[in-house]
């Protein structure tokens, strides 16, 4: 079996230096490895090469054969870490808390373990016949969230 910590060390000085960071790491039975990376200018085929080679390089297929894939977070995958929430600050994204709320709204701030939206909001103000959006911020731990992720909108 492959040495995960081995991998994420491997991994790690791939990418050390860069803006590159790892989203997820997986030694599936089999010896299937999958890397995912990200960055906030994106991930292009040439980086995923280079590690891939860095990797390769490490593991010898000899000693032991594994299937690897070294690939970007897609885009519309649920944010795994804080670089993911950090490169999408002021992007709108969609929420859907444990218990059960589906929200949208802009991600305004990120800490180590929450993070905040702006969500669009109907108001009617007295004297007023229409109602306005106001934006009014709202916090979420990032364990009471089942998915956090980049709202791809098509309006």
């Amino acid at each position: 079996m492959i040495d995960k910590t081995l991998l994420k060390e491997t991994v790690e000085k791939a990418i050390a230096g860069t803006s590159v960071f790892i989203v997820d790491l997986q030694v599936n039975p089999g010896n299937v490895i999958v890397v995912e990376i990200d960055s906030p200018q994106g991930i292009d085929i040439d980086t995923c090469a280079d590690i891939t080679r860095k990797i390769e390089s490490e593991f010898d297929r000899d000693k032991e054969d594994y299937e690897l894939e070294v690939g970007s977070a897609g885009l519309t995958s649920p944010f795994k870490v804080k670089g993911q929430y950090e490169k999408n600050i002021g992007n709108q994204v969609e929420v859907l808390t444990k218990d059960g709320r589906k929200l949208k709204g802009t991600l305004t701030e990120v800490s180590d373990d929450a993070f905040t939206i702006e969500i669009l909001k109907k108001v009617k103000e007295p004297g007023k016949k229409k109602p306005v959006e106001v934006a009014e911020p709202e916090s979420f731990k990032m364990d009471e969230c089942k998915y956090v992720k980049y709202l791809i909108d098509f309006k």
